[in-house]
């Protein structure tokens, strides 16, 4: 499980990941000029480093993100979120044009999701399924429980 997750990896990075963490990361820089825009560089660098890497991994809420994060991503939708989301989801419809490409079509939708609202959230990494029986399950580890 972990070499085709690496394979997938390293394919989505010559393809596409690099441009994509390479835009973040400069709108990261953007974000850091000011003080008050400082939580969106973070984020932004945060998605910069989950676009290079996204197999096997996926974003939860963090603990303790409350109001402020709340009103962050409404201002983050209005001012970059939904053209990111466009973008990720353009590149989603055109990967999955191709049976190869349904998985980077797959992650591009995931980080579509993301884009949208980043703030408030961590990356972590996912358990590999216990048989083939439970992939997909979504389990994830570091994440809260929830009962």
């Amino acid at each position: 499980m972990d070499t085709l997750r690496t394979l997938l990896n390293l394919v989505w990075l010559v393809l596409h990941g690099w441009l994509l963490a390479l835009a973040y990361a400069l709108a990261g820089v953007l974000a850091c000029l000011l003080v008050v825009t400082i939580p969106f560089g973070i984020a932004a660098f945060r998605l910069a480093g989950f676009v290079v890497w996204p197999f096997g991994r996926t974003t939860v809420r963090a603990p303790g993100a409350g109001v402020a994060s709340a009103l962050g991503n409404l201002v983050w939708f209005v001012v970059a979120g939904w053209w990111l989301a466009l973008v990720h989801v353009v590149a989603g419809i055109a990967f999955c044009v191709t049976i190869v490409g349904i998985p980077f079509g797959i992650a591009s939708f995931k980080l579509a999701a993301v884009g949208l609202f980043p703030l408030g959230k961590r990356v972590v990494e996912t358990a590999p399924p216990r048989d083939w029986m439970h992939a997909g399950s979504g389990v994830v580890q570091g994440a809260p429980a929830r009962w």
